[in-house]
């Protein structure tokens, strides 16, 4: 059943917040930590308390007063919350560097979506193993949907493909795209595009270390 507070509109900066809560809530978890307050919380993700309050009552509040949090069940509705029970399924389309990179890493694994194929064009790499997979050739990809219906593509490709790409995974019925080619892609409403770009944050960085340098 879903919370009463839940159907309203979150801000994205709770929802990006809620990520980071995951991390620290697995963390804390594969600890042995039974519970953990506000407070305590708040320290270890340089937060304040009552900004984990406020976050946390957008979705009708976790804890009880005077208790704090139970950090199982924290970390269950925050699971649930953020889709990593429902089962999701992704294909990672470019065989390259970073596509061979995500489907070693246990970032999908940890957060509950099972990688079920890489796609590349080139004969190069097309029939190799890639961990427990085999590279197939993206000229199959609409065939593997139909029988392999998934939900997230995951975009390794060079810039040039990108957009090609996602309206190939659009026109597919895709709904999501996890968007690693460092431009903006243009798809229809109805699919939701996460876009990550590396450089951005490594300029974050780099301004963050100037503005500390020239104080």
């Amino acid at each position: 059943m879903k919370r009463e507070n839940e159907e309203k509109t979150v801000s994205p900066a709770v929802v990006a917040r809620l990520s980071r809560y995951y991390r620290f809530l697995r963390d804390l978890k594969e600890r042995g930590v039974e519970r953990v307050s506000s407070a305590e919380l708040a320290r270890l993700m340089d937060l304040t308390a009552s900004q984990i309050r406020q976050d946390f009552n957008c979705f009708g509040g976790f804890g009880q007063q005077g208790y704090g949090y139970n950090v199982e069940h924290l970390f269950g509705e925050l699971r649930k919350l953020l889709g990593a029970e429902e089962g999701y399924s992704a294909v990672i389309i470019g065989a390259g560097n970073l596509g061979s990179a995500l489907a070693h890493a246990q970032t999908f694994v940890r957060r509950g979506v099972a990688v079920s194929a890489v796609f590349d064009v080139s004969r190069r790499v097309v029939g190799s193993a890639m961990g427990s997979l085999t590279v197939r050739h993206m000229d199959t990809l609409a065939d593997y949907y139909r029988e392999h219906p998934f939900q997230i593509a995951v975009l390794c490709v060079p810039k040039d493909a990108a957009q090609f790409c996602a309206d190939t995974v659009a026109e597919l019925g895709v709904p999501a795209i996890w968007n690693f080619t460092g431009i903006e892609v243009r798809v229809p409403p109805r699919c939701i595009v996460e876009n990550v770009h590396l450089g951005d944050s490594l300029l974050t960085l780099s301004y963050k270390l100037r503005q500390r340098e020239s104080r």
